[in-house]
């Protein structure tokens, strides 16, 4: 992981994913509902996870009225890039050809995602 960015549980990464899909702040009933069906927690789980990761620095706490306002202070796109980077260091040693390797030869990637990947990387050569 990126310095300065902690790794998310799976119940936290689905708060932050309904945080970064809002596009503006939202309140824990927010969260509460949208979580409804993937995880039926009660409120107040939600707002001890949420407070949870403000601690942790991924959400600011703005006291509005009655209840609070968080907003993410770190992005979907940068903790996405962390945690990738992470898991291709712990687990391939760094190797972008060992992940793909194993994706291949395990039948967890396809000729489609292969062309997909191909493209992507034309593209890059490009610019």
């Amino acid at each position: 992981m990126q310095k300065g960015i902690k790794r998310l549980g799976d119940a936290e990464l689905e708060i932050m994913l309904v945080v970064w899909q809002a596009e503006e702040g939202v309140n824990s009933t927010y969260v509460h509902e949208k979580l409804k069906g993937r995880r039926d927690w009660a409120l107040p789980a939600v707002i001890t996870a949420m407070n949870r990761l403000v601690d942790k620095g991924f959400l600011s706490c703005e006291k509005r009225g009655r209840g609070n306002l968080y907003r993410p202070l770190i992005s979907e796109e940068d903790y996405k890039a962390a945690e990738g980077r992470g898991l291709l260091d712990r687990l391939y040693g760094s190797s972008c050809r060992s992940l793909v390797a194993a994706l291949v030869n395990r039948g967890a990637m396809g000729e489609e995602e292969l062309r997909e990947l191909r493209a992507y990387l034309d593209e890059l050569e490009v610019k």
